[in-house]
């Protein structure tokens, strides 16, 4: 684990060589504000909004995953296409260690985030355990994304293509907010769907379950899948 750790922090000290990526910094500080202070103005002047906190707070939730989402896609397929992923393949080096070194510290970090914004958003009294539990799941959109994206691109081209197409997937699910009930489980195929049900359950003090239970399911077998297709086609 002390290799790994020390892999990870290697690897985040040089993961914004391209300059153009710390711009991405500062879309976390936006969606803390927006929670903080955009949001609850809008409500006060616009008292009809408040039945849709809940649809604020988890796009706020869901987004706070794309920074490292994004940043982590690119620097994998900027490694691609300058024949630098190979290398990985010889080194002494699992290729699980290698994964999870590229993945620790966005993880962790991406998590962290929303536990704090669980923690000082104003609407809505959130036991932290719940909070905890939700930004840990959120957080493992970060690796699928990635690795998914990097499992079907050969270029940043392609790259920026599917990295639209999967942020709208990613944020697909929140329809599930304006259709009946009975409809919602049809977008239950999406792991998002099942944060998105989470964060809605949790601001109605209702347990959170079997979202949690489900939605570890579908993110652990999707990312068990994507990433044994990135390692076949990463290091050859």
């Amino acid at each position: 684990m002390k290799k790994i750790m020390t892999l990870a922090l290697a690897d985040f000290k040089i993961i914004f060589r391209d300059p153009s990526l710390k711009s991405f910094l500062v879309l976390p500080v936006l969606l803390f504000a927006l929670i903080l202070w955009g949001v609850p103005a809008l409500v006060d002047n616009y008292p009809f909004l408040e039945p849709y906190l809940p649809v604020f707070l988890v796009v706020a939730v869901v987004e706070n995953t794309q920074m490292f989402s994004f940043i982590t896609t690119m620097v994998l397929i900027d490694e691609k296409e300058t024949n630098v992923a190979p290398i990985y393949g010889v080194v002494p080096l699992k290729k699980w260690e290698y994964l999870l070194s590229r993945f620790l510290i966005p993880y962790l970090f991406t998590a962290l985030l929303n536990i704090i914004l669980f923690e000082v958003q104003p609407f809505y009294t959130i036991h932290w355990i719940d909070g905890v539990g939700l930004s840990l799941l959120t957080a493992l959109i970060v690796p699928v994304y990635a690795l998914s994206v990097n499992a079907i691109v050969k270029n940043r081209m392609e790259g920026m293509v599917y990295i639209k197409a999967f942020n709208m997937l990613v944020l697909l699910p929140i329809a599930a907010f304006f259709i009946p009930e009975e409809w919602r489980m049809f977008f239950g195929v999406l792991p998002t769907h099942w944060v998105f049900q989470g964060v809605e359950a949790v601001t109605q003090g209702v347990s959170i379950a079997l979202y949690m239970g489900v939605g570890v399911v579908f993110f652990v077998g999707l990312l068990w899948g994507v990433a044994k297709v990135f390692i076949r086609k990463h290091f050859v």
